[in-house]
């Protein structure tokens, strides 16, 4: 069957969003590869957004990011409303928002929470919630719409449960990062902590509700369709190491270093997760 232009044009934006999921995160790369066939470009496409927009913050220092960000919303949009753009990662965005009915409000959401990041160091308790939200919750819901598949009662039965995981991601990422957030950006996302006095009881305090929001996670990953079961729990299961890892890790030698999950490890949690996708294995 001849390949039309068009048709081109579409796969080879969906391989510049792998491309770009590999490239920026081999354990979400890893993921990925362990869903169904069906679900993987939509999903990199999902990342390659997110990634994308991201990388506005954290990075083009040198240029106006408030501009930038703008531009990167506007963009968005209008490639959602005609069902094309010349940017290979907001083009095959838009065909994922389309195909499986990602709202605007999603959208919305998450780059309100980007835009956030321009100049807000430090976080109320309902900033945060907010933040959180935006930031992480909301990708967790638009992978949602593509694992249920357009089955509105299974999304709605899951959404919570989605949320949950992507708060948990975010929370033990911010964590995780809680040296770098501060040296690099100034800034500080857990609410009302003094960074001064950030110590092992706070430092448990924090753990605690994220071991709230993996709790709820995993129920739901449970009730997932198998053509995505198993990719979400794997990368449950490299968040779940690095959680581990950094429960035994002392605030002080947090505020130091970047605890990681060595590579070992990972291709471990990745082998088992393909085969028990292949074989149905424990």
């Amino acid at each position: 069957m001849r390949v039309t232009n068009r048709a081109l044009y579409d796969q080879t934006c969906f391989e510049c969003s792998r491309l770009i999921t590999e490239q920026y995160s081999t354990s979400f790369g890893r993921g990925i590869r362990v869903f169904s066939k069906q679900l993987r470009q939509p999903i990199y496409a999902i990342y390659g957004f997110v990634r994308f927009a991201d990388e506005i913050v954290d990075t083009f220092h040198e240029h106006d990011k408030a501009k930038l960000m703008a531009d990167f919303k506007r963009q968005t949009f209008e490639a959602i409303e005609t069902g094309l753009s010349l940017n290979p990662v907001l083009h095959a965005f838009q065909l994922t928002v389309n195909q499986y009915g990602i709202t605007n409000n999603l959208i919305l959401a998450f780059l309100a929470s980007m835009a956030t990041d321009l100049d807000k160091k430090t976080f109320t308790r309902e900033e945060y919630e907010t933040y959180i939200y935006g930031s992480a919750e909301v990708v967790g819901l638009m992978c949602l719409r593509v694992f249920v598949d357009g089955d509105e009662e299974q999304y709605q039965s899951l959404a919570g449960m989605a949320r949950a995981l992507g708060s948990a991601f975010q929370k033990l990422n911010f964590l995780r990062d809680i040296k770098a957030d501060l040296e690099e950006r100034g800034r500080v996302y857990f609410p009302g902590l003094d960074i001064r006095q950030f110590n092992d009881e706070n430092k448990r305090a924090i753990e605690t509700d994220i071991q709230q929001d993996f709790d709820i996670a995993y129920i739901g990953i449970q009730q997932l369709p198998s053509s995505a079961r198993s990719g979400v729990m794997l990368a449950y299961n490299y968040y779940l190491q690095l959680f581990n890892k950094i429960k035994v890790t002392p605030a002080a030698i947090l505020l130091q270093q970047r605890v990681r999950v060595a590579d070992s490890v990972k291709r471990g949690i990745f082998v088992k997760a393909m085969l028990k996708q292949t074989f149905g294995t424990n």
